[in-house]
């Protein structure tokens, strides 16, 4: 059999559906809303392509590696689309059906779902896409698989929906920020003179992967890692471990990262080894300061830029405003270091949005003096708040400050 004689695509139905991460309610409440936000754009077919728009109405994280992945979704139906590569797996993770398209025909991808919108009598004459992840490339092969068709962008308003929380959600993110804090105890009890960065990395992944396969066996473990850095390598607020070597008087920082189903979490602590110098410790004392007021300030009523302004006038009085490195917080959900934003919900100057009940944001203040100036490295506190009616719970637990996190003495 030749290559042009084999399928092009499949149904691999193989084994049976895995547990969800969230009730059958959580997913059809989450495509009711896209389904109206559709109906009101006049939108037939809703093509995703990103991990996170996937992951959250599908319940199915792909990987990659080169290949495209797609969810179909229209007025009655929601279809995952993978690679052959991956099997049954994808079916057996998807809310709803898949089908598989294979390597054997150059854009397969792009044949498979023309033809599964045919096969369900799906003609449509306006396609929603991601203008903020979809590829060009991508989108010029879509315009000519459906010639009459009008593409409009479906991002803006899922990552709407996206910013309001369930309580189901909400629940797992509680539970991703308790196995962060046990992922921080795991790293500070590996912190001493001389030991490398990445081991104190492997020992609180460990931990956090442990306690994730205890607490979720149901679950796809994956993607949970830290960034612990110390000296030079905390100027960064996302440098990687590296083999340096921890030292008597260095700052160190703490990030933690557990993956709980491609729900992120995070805690990121400022810590030194041996007492700090005065003026160390007086920048540490500084950005505490600031992560307080942040802490206050979250709350149902208040914007975004109204939070940043308001901080940046703590670092003012100080003359450290040019030394803060990124905005002050930003939401949770699905996101990741390599996917996901919800750019909509982060707490800096130009974001106009007003938080509301159910939104989940985190307080991270950071600033960074260079190499040669009294105090270098980079300092950061990191909490997170599910935003209430009435206020703010903070669900970090891991204390922060130079009266718990200087470690060695």
């Amino acid at each position: 059999m030749s290559a042009a004689e084999l399928e092009r695509l499949k149904l691999i139905h193989n084994g049976e559906k895995e547990r969800q991460t969230f009730s059958d309610a959580e997913m059809e409440r989450r495509l009711t809303l896209l389904r109206k936000a559709m109906a009101e754009a006049e939108v037939d077919v809703t093509l995703f392509t990103s991990y996170h728009n996937i992951k959250y109405y599908s319940d199915f994280l792909y990987t990659s590696f080169g290949r495209p992945y797609a969810l179909i979704v229209t007025a009655d139906d929601q279809i995952t689309v993978s690679a052959n590569i991956d099997a049954g797996m994808p079916w057996r993770r998807t809310f709803g059906d898949n089908v598989v398209y294979t390597d054997w025909h150059r854009d397969n991808y792009i044949h498979v779902i023309r033809e599964t919108l045919k096969g369900r009598g799906v003609a449509p004459r306006r396609i929603g896409v991601e203008h903020d992840s979809l590829p060009l490339d991508t989108l010029r092969k879509f315009e000519a698989a459906f010639p009459g068709a009008e593409f409009t962008d479906i991002a803006q308003a899922a990552m709407r929906q996206r910013m309001i929380k369930s309580d189901e959600e909400i629940v797992l993110i509680k539970e991703g920020a308790r196995v962060g804090d046990l992922g921080g105890e795991a790293i500070r009890a590996a912190i001493h003179e001389g030991v490398s960065e990445y081991e104190v990395a492997l020992a609180g992944t460990d931990a956090m992967v442990r306690e994730i396969a205890r607490a979720y066996p149901h679950t796809e473990i994956r993607d949970t890692w830290v960034w612990f850095q110390s000296g030079i390598n905390t100027d960064g607020a996302h440098n990687w471990p590296t083999t340096r070597k921890v030292g008597r008087g260095d700052i160190l920082s703490l990030n933690c990262f557990p993956m709980i189903s491609g729900y992120y979490t995070a805690l990121e602590r400022t810590l030194f080894y041996g007492e700090p110098d005065a003026r160390s410790l007086e920048l540490w004392e500084i950005n505490v300061e600031v992560h307080r007021r942040g802490l206050e300030l979250i709350k149902p009523g208040i914007s975004c830029a109204e939070i940043a302004h308001t901080l940046n006038e703590i670092y003012i009085a100080h003359n450290l405003l040019p030394n803060r490195t990124f905005g002050y917080g930003h939401s949770f959900g699905v996101l990741s270091h390599y996917y996901g934003r919800e750019a909509g919900l982060e707490l800096r100057e130009d974001i106009d949005t007003v938080l509301q009940p159910n939104m989940v944001v985190s307080m991270e203040p950071m600033i960074m003096v260079p190499e040669g100036q009294p105090g270098a490295g980079g300092y950061r506190e990191h909490d997170i708040l599910v935003v209430t009616e009435n206020g703010a719970e903070n669900i970090t637990k891991f204390p922060f400050g130079p009266e718990h996190n200087i470690l060695g003495v």
